[in-house]
């Protein structure tokens, strides 16, 4: 796990980031303790259609247009 941290005329925050296949519980209790935001995940927009999630806002007028789904 590492923090990778943008830009500051981005967002200027740092984000906790892991590969998939280190996502244990134990890593995630431990993003969710000690980071206290969101926990995310990247998917293809053709996993997006298999798991039939929706975008939370079809019209998405964020700074950064970030896609989030609903759950």
């Amino acid at each position: 796990m590492f923090i990778l941290v943008d830009d500051q005329e981005r967002e200027n925050e740092g984000d906790l980031v892991i590969s998939a296949q280190m996502a244990t519980p134990d890593a995630i209790n431990f993003m969710a303790t000690h980071g206290r935001g969101l926990i995310c995940l990247a998917l293809t927009r053709n996993r997006i259609e298999e798991l039939n999630l929706t975008l939370m806002s079809q019209s998405n007028t964020s700074r950064h247009e970030t896609a989030f789904t609903t759950s």
